[in-house]
């Protein structure tokens, strides 16, 4: 009998002897292409040796956000430049016929005298400032409406006659309505002036008989407030009024806005009333009261009908010289 042979367990080929049988290929090294960089491909930043890496562990400055480095690095403070912007001065009395208009063109003219550069703003819807510069309101295309109600440019509405003129026409008298929904109304005309604020050394502006949103747009433009005030009792009456809607304007809107002065208009001196109306007002407000006196004369009528001021239509009168006078007054108050 054939004796059984034992199996044996099976075992894996082992690797040396099958490489004995696999004929054995050299392995060529792969090329190696360069590629090229991009054009506006960032310099590769260098390696840091292992040295730097030091232990391994983040320092704090890697923590924090690129932005936040900002304060860390030291920076030459760069001197700010001051910008140059205008003296802005409302001409206010809610009581009308006290000589607004006069006041304003024909100070800004006498600015322009010496050498200033003056921008007139007509905010009166009856747009006696433009008209006394020779414009007729009614045939103006372009207007401070648009300025104050559809964000126009006040640029675009600016006339050069003997000073330059934002004009007015009637649309503004439906501007208090129109800029109601507006949101920041009461900022639109000091926004507005922004444009121009770096041309003009001062910005007059004239504004209606009534303490509308008109007058408080101009009122917080303004830097400095002069109050024509006619001497008659009257007339007085309304500084209280004025008074009052300043102080709201400063508490809400402008704390920077303050009466210059309150100019003595339409005097005639012969009367012991004007007298006795001037005594009230020195006693009342004191230095308030500009020394400067605007004195009745037939010139301030005759003037706006050749379109022209007071200080052009007759340059040697005693109606320009009032005003040659209040402007050295405005002017010392400012340089003091």
């Amino acid at each position: 009998m054939e004796q059984a042979v034992p199996e044996r367990p099976y075992e894996e080929p082992r690797a040396d002897i099958e490489e004995l049988h696999e004929p054995v290929v050299e392995k060529q090294p792969e090329p190696v292409i360069e590629e090229e960089p991009a054009l506006n491909a960032a310099e590769p930043e260098p390696e840091e040796s292992p040295e730097a890496e030091g232990d391994g562990r983040m320092k704090a400055i890697d923590l924090i956000a690129p932005t936040r480095l900002d304060f860390l690095a030291e920076k030459e403070a760069a001197e700010e430049q001051p910008v140059k912007t205008a003296e802005v001065i409302a001409f206010a009395n809610q009581k009308g016929g006290v000589a607004k208009t006069t006041t304003t063109l024909n100070l800004a003219v006498a600015f322009a005298e010496s050498g200033y550069r003056v921008l007139c703003i007509d905010l009166d819807p009856q747009g006696n400032l433009t008209m006394s510069q020779g414009i007729d309101p009614d045939k103006v295309e372009k207007s401070l409406y648009d300025v104050l109600v559809n964000d126009m440019p006040i640029s675009e509405i600016i006339v050069k006659r003997e000073i330059d003129i934002a004009v007015a026409s009637i649309d503004l008298a439906g501007a208090e309505i129109a800029m109601s929904t507006k949101i920041g109304r009461e900022r639109s005309l000091e926004k507005a002036l922004k444009e121009v604020s770096g041309d003009y050394d001062f910005v007059c502006i004239d504004t209606p008989p009534s303490l509308g949103l008109l007058t408080i747009n101009a009122l917080t433009a303004a830097n400095k407030v002069i109050v024509p005030v006619q001497c008659e009792y009257l007339s007085m009456r309304g500084l209280v009024q004025l008074q009052n809607t300043l102080r709201m304007i400063q508490e809400n809107l402008n704390p920077d806005v303050k009466i210059e002065g309150i100019l003595p208009t339409m005097l005639d001196s012969r009367t012991i009333h004007a007298k006795e109306a001037i005594e009230i007002l020195e006693e009342n407000f004191g230095d308030l009261v500009f020394q400067s006196r605007i004195k009745k004369a037939i010139k301030f009528a005759e003037a706006p009908v050749k379109g022209a001021s007071v200080l052009k239509y007759d340059s040697n009168s005693s109606a320009a010289n009032y005003y040659r006078d209040l402007a050295k007054e405005v002017l010392s108050h400012g340089s003091a």
